[in-house]
């Protein structure tokens, strides 16, 4: 529920109340005549009880509907109605007002009815309303009026269930779409921590570990080490924030530079290929999330020896290709980075596969579109 806004039930309330008066002010006129001038006990209670219970119901009937809770026994309370306001005017009287009495019930008949049945019933209604009223020797105006005011009343009282019902499935639809936002951001925060973290943190346990080795060896070699994971942890901090604050932007050469000395210090050949300096800068960010992910997959889920990188400009399309001869050796699923990564490049409108080639290699490939969307 949105700050300002009222509650549906408010709203629904409101509607009531104000259908309700406006149907007070047809039969105000025929009260007042029965208070100031009649002054009989008997048929000011009989007008008062008449009145008030066929608004009363009329006032449930129409709350129900508006709250959904449509139910077979609401025609039984609308022909309750008819039957009590057609009554009033051969017992109280024509004169004057109690002729309006006879469409009290129209505004209800399109409620209550299914579409098919309420155009039907409204239609009999139309005709024998004036003819009722003729009978009861209403002036000609007041029965030409009620020829319009009968179909009209029950259009009107459709409009009013329809058009309330419309907003509330308008606001449903606003409220769910909010929430799928909202998931969606969850998803993506997910996808790209685990895409920073993943790759720096995998990074820094292959750094301690050749530390651990040289320890006893080489101190100038631990040294540079530690320098190197302080390094990490540093940027892995710096990435955290960026990407909460959603800013982060990737660059396909700095994930490659990284790539390649990562990969190089585990002991994986690995030589990074040159890259165009006109490279488009919109592919940067979703081939830069290429990189990462497949250094991170090489060191935690395979035992290479190796690893190719090429990437190439074609006609329209940029492609990055990361090979490395570990698939025989991969010690089992590779998580949700590779998820992650089609939908990235999905979103980009380029194209992602990635699997073992069957030549005991393993190869990621990622297309993107040279130009833009919508600049192509």
């Amino acid at each position: 529920m949105q700050p300002g806004i009222p509650r549906p039930t408010v709203i629904a309330a409101i509607l009531v109340g104000m259908t309700v008066m406006t149907l007070a002010g047809f039969l105000a006129p025929a009260l007042w005549y029965e208070l100031t001038e009649h002054r009989e006990a008997g048929r000011l209670v009989l007008a008062v009880a008449g009145v008030g219970a066929s608004f009363a119901l009329y006032a449930r009937l129409l709350w129900q509907n508006l709250m959904r809770r449509t139910a077979p026994a609401h025609r039984l309370g609308l022909a309750a109605i008819g039957l009590t306001c057609w009554a009033m005017p051969p017992l109280l009287g024509t004169a004057p007002g109690w002729g309006n009495a006879l469409l009290v019930p129209a505004g209800l008949i399109a409620v209550v009815l299914p579409v098919r049945e309420a155009i039907a019933v409204t239609a009999a209604a139309t005709v024998l309303t004036p003819a009722y009223g003729v009978l009861l020797g209403l002036p000609a105006l007041a029965v030409l009026y009620e020829v319009a005011a009968v179909p009209l009343g029950a259009f009107s009282g459709y409009v009013t269930v329809w058009l309330f019902h419309v907003v509330q499935e308008l606001r449903e639809a606003r409220a769910e779409l909010a929430r799928s936002a909202v998931g969606e951001e969850r998803l993506r925060f997910a996808r790209d921590l685990h895409d920073v973290l993943g790759h720096s943190l995998q990074a820094v346990a292959l750094r301690a570990e050749v530390a651990e080795r040289f320890v006893e060896r080489d101190d100038g070699r631990v040294r540079k080490e530690l320098t190197e994971i302080q390094t990490m942890a540093r940027d892995a901090v710096r990435d955290v924030r960026e990407v909460v604050r959603g800013y982060r932007a990737t660059s396909l050469r700095t994930e490659l530079d990284g790539m390649s000395a990562v990969l190089r210090a585990a002991g994986i050949r690995c030589e990074r290929p040159e890259v165009s300096p006109s490279l488009p800068a919109h592919v940067h960010e979703p081939l830069g999330w290429v990189a990462r992910e497949a250094a991170t997959n090489v060191l935690r889920h395979s035992s290479a020896t190796w690893c190719e990188i090429t990437v190439r400009t074609g006609r329209d399309r940029v492609h990055v290709e990361i090979v490395n001869d570990g698939a025989g050796r991969r010690a089992g699923d590779a998580g949700s980075g590779l998820t992650g990564l089609a939908e990235r490049i999905a979103a980009a409108g380029g194209e992602f596969s990635a699997g073992p080639a069957g030549d005991g290699t393993f190869r990621v490939r990622a297309a993107v579109p040279a130009e833009p969307e919508g600049e192509a």
